[in-house]
């Protein structure tokens, strides 16, 4: 096993499946660090400040549009998503059910083999990854994956040839110009979290009605 590090992340070559496993197992679930496997290379990084600051507020407001629009969800952080058979496994800054959220309603453990994968994945500053998350969440089969990097928000939908296509526009919201989320961010990101819960409530609303 031959290791490569770095002040926010480590990446380890050459791990079984079992090896990860025992890996997650060793580090429990009470952690800061998150954890990326790709065919025997585990990455795990430790978020910086910025990253959980965006994290928490992008989070936050796929919330709210939901919300606003009264559209069934559910949220499950940096659950950790493996599947032994396609060799990946990883743990999203956030996730979200909602197309297949009536199949998982009320579950508290989740089997990629029987369960749906979550609808939407978001990720935070891909560019700081060592491993690529793409290959890892197109073999989990993740729909749709939202990327914030250097104050812009991608979108990626999951084509038949299992890659990633950049859109305009997400699926999941498909009235809603998502890609706006982060300048309303920084628009009031000095008057505090609840400011920003508001205007991006708002600014929904104005779009629908």
């Amino acid at each position: 096993m031959l290791t490569q590090n770095r002040a926010d992340r480590v990446v380890l070559y050459g791990l079984s499946w079992q090896q990860f496993e025992g890996l997650l197992m060793d580090l429990g679930d009470h952690r800061s660090a998150k954890i990326a496997y790709d065919h025997g290379t585990v990455e795990i990084m430790t978020p910086l400040p910025e990253h959980e600051y965006f994290k928490e507020n992008i989070g936050d407001a796929i919330k709210d549009m939901a919300e606003v629009l009264e559209a069934d969800y559910e949220s499950l952080g940096s659950t950790t998503w493996r599947k032994q058979a396609k060799m990946a496994g990883i743990e999203p800054d956030n996730c979200f059910y909602f197309q297949n959220e009536p199949k998982i309603r009320g579950k508290l453990q989740y089997d990629l083999n029987q369960d749906p994968p979550p609808d939407l994945a978001l990720e935070i500053d891909m560019t700081s990854k060592s491993l690529s998350r793409f290959p890892i969440y197109a073999r989990l089969g993740v729909p749709e994956l939202w990327c914030y990097e250097e104050g812009d928000l991608h979108i990626y939908l999951l084509q038949e040839n299992e890659e990633y296509q950049e859109v305009e526009n997400s699926n999941i919201f498909p009235t809603i110009p998502v890609k706006e989320i982060p300048k309303i961010i920084n628009k009031y990101r000095f008057q505090g979290r609840r400011m920003i819960r508001k205007q991006i409530r708002e600014w929904v609303k104005s779009i629908i009605n």
